[in-house]
């Protein structure tokens, strides 16, 4: 029986070299192969800020295997979904497979933004008093636990865990469980998600809700259900 071994090795802009040995029962090599993975090259920036009702036109995506130009066998989705009148982040995907049937594929992010907004409420908070889980008629208030918000751009922030710490700071399940993902601050202060993910789990929200940012106190509160539980996370400066 002839034992296959797969060995890959990624190198810059997901290029790729994938060495496939044939051992025969004598354990000598009998055969070896060097597959090349599509490397891509954006063309533009990674991440584009379109202000909202701007026509967005994609300036494309080059690729190459092994130096040579192979840009026609791209395949582009999330253009289509771009929708310019609507503040958010959408993603165009460039993806292709190379001759061994090896697929790669790199990620376009375009924020479609208001600029009139310019509140800027990124920053180092901790959840405060009034944070709580919501568990079958149970509250547990977990105040004290930190959380980062970003600013990518006019209106659009990251959050590192908008479940204000539960999961992986208070329970220490780490990283994982923080729920990562993006509000929105709109122009009467009210917040809105765009995004919000658990990878340790898989799996998202189902429910955002009463989310507001008070400039007096500086103070942003939100309501997310998650998992059949309510959050009730107030974040502090």
């Amino acid at each position: 029986m002839k034992k296959i071994t797969f060995i890959y090795s990624f190198l810059l802009c997901m290029t790729a070299l994938t060495l496939a040995s044939c051992n025969d029962d004598d354990g000598q090599m009998t055969d070896t192969k060097i597959t090349y993975y599509m490397a891509f090259e954006i063309q533009g920036d990674e991440f584009v800020q379109v202000p909202i009702g701007t026509p967005y036109t994609d300036q494309g995506c080059k690729a190459t295997i092994n130096g040579q130009d192979c840009t026609s066998r791209i395949k582009t989705t999330g253009v289509e979904t771009i929708n310019v009148n609507k503040a958010g982040l959408y993603y165009i995907t460039y993806s292709g497979v190379n001759d061994d049937g090896y697929g790669t594929s790199v990620t376009r992010t375009v924020a479609v933004c208001d600029p009139a907004i310019t509140t800027d409420i990124s920053g180092a908070y901790k959840t405060a008093e009034g944070t709580y889980r919501l568990r079958e008629g149970a509250t547990t208030a977990y105040p004290g636990w930190g959380v980062t918000i970003r600013r990518d751009a006019p209106g659009i922030f990251y959050v590192s865990d908008i479940l204000g710490g539960y999961y992986s700071l208070r329970a220490a399940y780490g990283d994982s469980y923080a729920m990562k993902g993006y509000i929105q601050l709109l122009a009467d202060n009210s917040l809105e998600i765009i995004s919000g993910d658990v990878a340790g789990w898989g799996d998202s929200f189902t429910d955002f809700k009463d989310g507001k940012y008070d400039p007096a106190t500086k103070q942003l509160s939100w309501c997310v259900t998650y998992a059949g539980m309510d959050f009730y996370v107030v974040l502090a400066l």
